[in-house]
């Protein structure tokens, strides 16, 4: 049975997690409701689909009233093939970020004074600068959903699909997004050229757009769940590795683990040097390494994550 402590340590991570995981719906939100319909550029998944209802029924079906049903028998279908461990996050998840991208575009009851997408700055980006204004949808997008999935979160749509055909049939996710992203981007673009609605722009050019912007989005992602690059670690074999560990525990302030290892070419047993530094310090430890001992033999790899003293844990 969980102690109070425990369950006040868990109830603290769950709050946590579900204000990350709103935040980043939210950002979802504003990046499709503000930068994105009203370019006529599609992000893909189940949000195309809800932007392609908008612009066949003349902006009558909000995007976000329509993405929510639409995930409805999705949520249901993920809940009977995947169980209910996902159900809590994703139905919140998918709730938030469809209320979102009513929200900024004035289409909830009571609040249509609130219209960020007519502003001066947005039209003035649509009209002038349509690069940019795709960029910056594409980065508010990723950033949102690196939030929603680093905190085990999701906003239901394309996540259930993928997720049931890799149980079912074994599909892995990656490529069923693939197949699925190009469709759907593809028939959007197909309404957006037979409604006339590309404001001046060839409508298969928008798709190379929408392209760009996955590929930009699946970066950032990659980026948020990896983490940047922020230390390096280094294997160092050395006939002097006594003097290069006193150089990187005295020198750089740094811990150092000793590895028992055998060369292979010569069959003699060394000590192997690994150590964790940040970018800053890599130069330093070069420059001590050929100092000490010009043909030691150095690997440098680049680190996502470091959990210990001496670095910050990533959130």
């Amino acid at each position: 049975m969980m102690t109070h402590k425990q369950l006040v340590k868990i109830t603290r991570k769950n709050i946590r997690d579900y204000l990350a995981l709103g935040t980043g719906a939210v950002l979802m939100g504003l990046s499709i409701s503000v930068f994105l319909i009203d370019a006529h550029v599609v992000p893909g998944g189940i949000s195309t689909i809800a932007m392609g209802l908008y612009y066949i029924s003349g902006g009558s079906i909000p995007v976000g009233m329509a993405l929510w049903f639409m995930n409805i028998p999705l949520f249901l279908w993920g809940t009977r093939s995947l169980g209910m461990g996902f159900a809590a996050r994703t139905i919140f998840g998918f709730t938030v970020f469809s209320l979102s991208i009513d929200l900024f575009r004035g289409e909830l009851p009571g609040l249509h004074f609130i219209r960020w997408n007519t502003s001066a700055t947005i039209l003035d980006l649509l009209h002038n600068d349509f690069f940019f204004l795709t960029v910056i949808g594409a980065i508010l997008l990723g950033v949102g959903m690196g939030m929603v999935l680093k905190n085990r979160g999701s906003i239901g749509g394309m996540d259930v699909i993928t997720a049931v055909l890799q149980r079912r049939y074994g599909i892995k996710p990656g490529k069923s997004i693939i197949y699925l992203n190009v469709i759907v981007i593809l028939a959007a673009t197909f309404i957006i050229d037979i409604k006339g609605i590309a404001q001046g722009r060839p409508p298969y050019s928008l798709a190379f757009y929408a392209f760009m912007l996955t590929f930009i989005i699946s970066r950032i992602v990659d980026m948020m769940l990896d983490g940047f690059d922020y230390a390096r670690s280094a294997l160092i074999i050395s006939d002097k590795c006594d003097l290069i560990k006193d150089a990187i525990l005295n020198d750089l302030n740094r811990g150092a683990t000793a590895i028992k290892g055998r060369g292979l070419y010569h069959n003699t047993d060394r000590d192997i040097i690994m150590t964790v530094i940040t970018r800053k310090e890599l130069p330093a430890l070069q420059e001590k390494i050929e100092a000490i001992d010009p043909k030691a033999f150095v690997v440098i790899s680049t680190v996502h994550e470091v959990v210990g003293e001496g670095f910050r844990r990533r959130t």
